[in-house]
C-alpha cells in the first residue's frame, strides 16, 4: 500500500525543516559573502595583469557563482519582508527588529523618524491587542550594487483596533514598501523605508467578539508567542 502522509505529518516536517533553516541562516550568509570576496579577488587581478581568466571554464564558473549568490540574496531579501509580516502581525519584537538596521529610517504614514521610533510605537500598539493582517506581493529586486538593492513590494493590510480611545476602528490599506535594502556581513536588511498609500478604506467593525464570529474554526491567530507558528520552530530534528 502507498505510504499516506497525514497533516500532522507534513506539519512536523515543515517545523524540522524551518528550525533547521533559521539555525543555518547566519552560517550561509558567511559563506556567501567570503565566496563573493574570493571571486571578486581573482577576476580582479586578472584584470590588472591583464591576462585572460586561465579558461573559458573557469570564468563561466565565477559567472555562475555570481548568479547564484544574486539568487541568494533575492531570497534572502524576501524573506526578511516576509518577516516583517510576521512581526507586526503576531506582535513579535525580535522578528521585527531583524527586518531594519540600528541606523535605518522609515517614513511611516503619520510617522517619519528612525526605524527604532517605529518599532517602539509599534511596540505601544501591540499593547492594545490589535487585529493586524498584512501580505506582500509583487516584489521586484532592482540591484544598484553588489551590497545594495532597491526594492518595491506591493501590500494589503487589514487593521482592527482602538483608534486611542475605546472606539475600535478598522481600515483596510493597500499600498506600497519602497525600500533600499543593504547587505552588511553578508545579510540583507531594510536601511531606508517609504511607505506608499494607494487605497483606504475605513470598514465598520464586526459587534460580535472573535469567539463567536470564529465558532469552531480553532485556534485563532494570537501574538508572539502564543501562536501556533511558534511551535513549529522548538520541533528539534528526530
Amino acid at each position: 500500500m502507498p505510504l499516506v502522509r497525514t497533516a500532522s505529518d507534513r506539519r512536523e516536517t515543515y517545523g524540522t525543516e524551518l528550525f533547521q533553516l533559521t539555525r543555518k541562516r547566519q552560517a550561509v550568509f558567511a559563506r556567501q559573502a567570503a565566496a563573493d570576496r574570493r571571486i571578486d579577488r581573482k577576476l580582479h587581478l586578472h584584470n590588472r595583469m591583464g591576462q585572460n581568466v586561465s579558461s573559458n571554464s573557469e570564468l563561466a564558473k565565477a559567472m555562475d557563482h555570481k548568479n547564484i549568490v544574486e539568487l541568494h540574496d533575492r531570497e534572502a531579501i524576501r524573506d526578511c519582508l516576509y518577516r516583517y509580516c510576521r512581526g507586526i502581525d503576531r506582535a513579535d519584537e525580535a522578528a521585527l527588529r531583524s527586518c531594519y538596521w540600528p541606523d535605518a529610517h522609515d517614513n511611516h504614514g503619520a510617522y517619519a523618524g528612525s526605524a527604532e521610533g517605529f518599532i517602539e510605537f509599534a511596540l505601544g500598539v501591540f499593547k492594545t491587542e490589535p487585529r493586524n493582517i498584512h501580505q506582500i506581493t509583487n516584489i521586484l529586486i532592482e540591484f544598484i550594487r553588489p551590497t545594495e538593492a532597491a526594492v518595491e513590494s506591493y501590500f494589503t493590510a487589514l487593521q482592527r483596533g482602538p483608534d486611542g480611545g475605546r472606539t475600535i476602528r478598522q481600515v483596510l490599506l493597500c499600498g506600497r514598501y519602497c525600500d533600499l535594502f543593504q547587505k552588511r556581513a553578508g545579510e540583507w536588511r531594510i536601511a531606508e523605508r517609504t511607505v506608499v498609500y494607494d487605497w483606504l478604506e475605513e470598514q465598520t467593525p464586526q459587534a460580535a467578539s472573535e469567539i463567536e464570529r470564529f465558532g469552531p474554526r480553532q485556534p485563532i491567530g494570537t501574538s508572539h508567542p502564543d501562536d501556533p507558528v511558534y511551535s513549529l520552530g522548538k520541533r528539534k530534528a528526530q
